[in-house]
């Protein structure tokens, strides 16, 4: 077994969609995984899937957002998996709408759990990364950090996540620890399905739609951004860092 099948990783927003998508992928490339949203019972699918193919999991809920639960969280794994070298800041919320109508709680609650949420885990996660020598932390920016309508929060969340990812990159490298950001474009999850409820079309149509624009004619699936994930967190991956790789079907605009 080699040193990379011995380390353990971290997936926030595991329950579902990219999440679930990238734990699943990282057990099948041997890491423990411990599978993290904000209610245990949501992640019982995920471990379900990745112990029934032979992989070690642990569920654990957690809302990233808060000190206090994320520090619990960490050293649970730390405790009942091994310490924590690969993280995974994927959670995330949607509360779309367009500035005039757009409060405070929308903002509040997007920015807290994208950028709070990447703080308080990579924060916890980086002291045994530290003390291993060794760490990858990749965090979920989005092609929305380039402005989208409807979005002001969200973007800027996103936007947020890549100054968050270059200064990691600069604070952590000499500890062996690389920070990448991941973007993707339109991604077939509960999410976006929850974007077309919201501009009020059928989510097929919304998926057509996207896909006239797209170079390579079709919408994104969580493997395809898992796949990428799974890059950064490799050995192969221990000379980049501090990047921003959009896994979008093609250039952005």
């Amino acid at each position: 077994m080699s040193t990379t099948e011995r380390r353990v990783a971290v997936v926030t927003g595991a329950a579902r969609g990219i999440g679930a998508a990238t734990a699943v992928r990282l057990a099948e490339q041997g890491r423990a995984v411990a599978v993290l949203d904000l209610s245990e019972r949501d992640c019982d699918e995920t471990v379900a899937r990745i112990t029934d193919a032979g992989g070690r999991a642990l569920a654990v809920g957690c809302d990233v957002s808060d000190a206090g639960r994320v520090e619990a969280a960490v050293a649970r794994i730390a405790t009942e998996l091994g310490p924590p070298l690969i993280l995974v800041n994927n959670a995330g919320v949607l509360r779309d709408n367009l500035l005039f109508r757009m409060d405070e709680a929308d903002w509040d609650t997007v920015m807290n759990v994208h950028l709070r949420g990447a703080f308080l885990m990579s924060r916890a996660c980086q002291t045994h990364m530290v003390e291993a020598r060794f760490g990858r932390i990749v965090s979920l920016s989005s092609s929305s950090a380039l402005g989208n309508r409807g979005q002001a929060n969200y973007a800027t969340a996103k936007a947020g996540l890549q100054g968050f990812t270059k200064t990691l990159a600069k604070e952590l490298g000499p500890f062996g620890i690389t920070a990448n950001a991941v973007a993707p474009g339109f991604i077939v999850t509960d999410m976006t399905a929850r974007t077309a409820a919201r501009l009020g079309v059928g989510f097929a149509e919304l998926q057509e739609s996207a896909a006239e624009n797209i170079p390579v004619r079709r919408v994104g699936r969580p493997a395809d951004v898992a796949g990428a994930i799974a890059f950064f967190t490799g050995e192969d991956a221990g000379f980049v860092s501090g990047q921003v790789l959009y896994v979008a079907g093609g250039p952005l605009d």
